[in-house]
């Protein structure tokens, strides 16, 4: 499946709204058996995202989402459902992704990016402090030197200065981005769901608590032989 930001005007920027709705569309998703692998983009020729839109005030919430709202902070909650997804998840990023927009892609399990992109964390040129639970998300793909130079320099990385820094996985001509998901994605879901679904949980649970108890590993064991 995939999930396509659809907001072209404000160049994809996250709102509290649009966060809401992905989280919803996840929270669905996690309950269909059919959907192997989802795919997180900015859509074709758009940039991925270009971060939070601090300015954005919710107006069409459903009951559902101003339920959710009054207690859960929209960014951490779609962060979550990102990283947790039972199954594998792609992102494809496309043009420039900055701020939230990264830590969005940094959920995902693997990120495609077409070879010209930029990317960077600016909240220190903008004087403020990111989340303490963002900034463990980036250590734990690029490690701890790379994010203290991404979020101490809030520099803007570009084409394989992005890939050096750990950012993306792969770098691909921005012809070859659509086909070269498609094609992760579609191998990827061939292989067996219980297997991908008993990895992933194991790798996430590794990267919380990196020692293991018996009791997990045991949980782990199980959880992959039902």
């Amino acid at each position: 499946a995939t999930l396509i930001f659809n907001r072209p005007e404000k160049k994809n920027a996250l709102s509290p709204e649009l966060l809401l709705k992905l989280h919803l569309v996840l929270k669905e998703w996690r309950e269909r058996d059919d959907i192997r692998v989802v795919v997180v983009t900015g859509g074709r020729g758009h940039p991925f995202s270009s971060g939070f839109d601090i300015a954005a005030i919710p107006t069409d919430l459903t009951p559902e989402m101003a339920e959710i709202l009054k207690e859960h902070n929209p960014l951490e909650l779609c962060l979550t459902s990102i990283k947790n997804f039972p199954y594998p998840t792609i992102a494809m990023i496309d043009g420039y992704v900055y701020g939230a927009g990264l830590n969005l892609a940094m959920c995902c399990d693997i990120r495609i990016g077409a070879d010209d992109i930029r990317a960077g964390m600016p909240p220190a040129k903008l004087g403020l402090v990111y989340h303490p639970g963002g900034i463990r998300q980036f250590m734990e793909v690029i490690g701890i030197a790379r994010t203290r130079e991404l979020f101490l320099a809030a520099r803007t990385y570009r084409g394989t200065e992005v890939k050096r820094m750990g950012l993306v996985d792969y770098l691909v001509p921005p012809s070859e981005l659509e086909e070269t998901t498609a094609g992760l994605a579609a191998e990827i879901a061939a292989n067996a769901p219980l297997s991908l679904k008993g990895t992933k949980r194991i790798i996430n649970m590794m990267g919380d608590f990196p020692a293991l108890g018996e009791d997990d590993l045991r949980d782990c064991l199980l959880y992959t032989s039902d």
